[in-house]
């Protein structure tokens, strides 16, 4: 992390990272095609209607990674690994006993919770046996969203992507011998899925409890109430942007069930699913770079930071520009690769995936702009956007924009949304330039 970067070198330091998050997608996507193609419609839209709520409840996992990393890169950064080993244990196990607090009530309140979004019947049966399964592993899928950025603070990029590249062909095979195999259905598909995260998981505990080469390691930790909260608040940012990804996403389903039934929100499946592997690319190239950021606003290489910047805009432009192009393109084979054999929910899907392609045009620079001040320990900026980008922009767009422009105005408020943060997020850059000298 304490190199001066060039393109090459920035893009071979992050390919870990985009990599692991693209097979982290397989986790969910292996499921939805599976279920897609071997079980039915209406049990696609269940898994599609309860996911959000799975993924809220993992992001936590997510606020501890990207709080805790930004932090305990700089105390790399500024030469004190002892402290930076004992924040790295309290993180974990803080977050290790969340997981399993959760696990527990998610278990209990699901049934109340999946008719809350409006599932009934089949759909309702369905969501709640798919969430109950799935809930079982949370405590794994915490700490696996978690050392996703961990893996990168300790400089081992390329164990993390081994380790999820692992887990997520382990998730393949699995949907493939439980659902097809041992004919499970919806429940062979959660099964495989929380098998995997389990693995996921349990690798990294194994792995950083031993002597090892990397820069961190789990020691008996001390409780540092103060470093936890900012751990947390720093972090509050992205745990915030996916919270409010997932509950956008159920006000989505909500809308779409309003307005266009159960092939709503298998349609929207569909862009979800492919949206999660471009988005991939933006997070993940955001998540490898941030350790770099953070690592050298503590050292205080502010002409590192100018240069990271520079080329981190740069590179995400250009990305941006070819996600747009290969979503255009591929919208069709895409839509036929979920659901093939329904020509008129065929149509339609290709048709909102021409819209809703718009907005990887913007994605890029929301997503870093974030991720930026997250790894400078700016959290409360960063929660801004981030709150920004969710909560009013899209939110408020998919709430409105249906009254105007009917099942269209759903697809059209992801394209205003991503368009809005990547203007305010590029304001932010630019007017805080000085105060971080970047």
């Amino acid at each position: 992390m304490s190199e001066s970067f060039t393109y090459r070198k920035l893009l071979r330091f992050t390919l870990p990272s985009i990599v692991m998050n693209l097979f982290s997608s397989l986790y969910i996507i292996a499921d939805g095609y599976f279920v897609a193609n071997f079980t039915g419609k209406t049990e696609f839209a269940a898994v599609n209607l309860i996911l959000p709520v799975l993924n809220i409840l993992g992001t936590f996992g997510y606020m501890f990674g990207a709080g805790g990393s930004a932090l305990i890169a700089k105390l790399l950064g500024e030469r004190n690994p002892e402290r930076a080993n004992r924040l790295f244990s309290l993180l974990v196990l803080v977050s290790s006993g969340l997981g399993f607090l959760l696990m527990v009530l998610g278990f209990l309140f699901m049934n109340p919770i999946a008719a809350m979004l409006g599932a009934e019947g089949k759909l309702l049966e369905d969501s709640v046996l798919y969430g109950r399964i799935f809930i079982l592993a949370l405590p794994a899928w915490i700490l696996v969203y978690e050392f996703q950025l961990f893996y990168v603070t300790a400089e081992k990029p390329g164990l993390g992507l081994a380790v999820t590249v692992w887990a997520g062909l382990c998730n393949v095979a699995l949907d493939a011998l439980f659902i097809i195999g041992f004919q499970w259905g919806l429940a062979g598909a959660a099964a495989a899925s929380a098998f995997s995260q389990v693995l996921g998981g349990a690798f990294p505990l194994i792995y950083f409890s031993r002597k090892n080469n990397s820069l961190l390691r789990l020691v008996k930790p001390v409780w540092d109430g103060r470093a936890l909260v900012k751990c947390c608040t720093n972090g509050s940012s992205e745990f915030m942007a996916e919270v409010a990804f997932s509950f956008v996403g159920i006000i989505f389903n909500v809308q779409l069930l309003k307005y266009a039934g159960e092939d709503g929100v298998a349609i929207y499946g569909v862009l979800m699913y492919v949206s999660l592997i471009f988005s991939a690319m933006f997070v993940g190239y955001s998540n490898g770079v941030a350790p770099v950021i953070s690592y050298h606003y503590g050292a205080r290489n502010y002409g590192e930071l100018k240069n990271l910047r520079k080329r981190s805009l740069v590179i995400l432009m250009i990305t941006s520009v070819a996600m747009f192009a290969l979503s255009e393109a591929l919208s069709h084979p895409f839509s036929v690769l979920f659901l093939h054999g329904t020509k008129k929910l065929l149509q339609d899907t290709v048709h909102a995936f021409r819209i809703y392609s718009v907005a990887y045009l913007f994605t890029g620079i929301a997503v870093f702009s974030s991720s930026l001040f997250t790894a400078l320990n700016n959290g409360q900026i960063s929660a801004l956007l981030s709150f920004l980008r969710t909560m009013v922009f899209e939110l408020g767009a998919v709430l409105l924009f249906p009254l105007l422009f009917g099942v269209d105005g759903i697809w059209y408020s992801s394209v205003f949304a991503e368009l809005m943060a990547a203007v305010v997020g590029g304001i932010m850059i630019s007017v805080l330039r000085k105060k971080y000298q970047y």
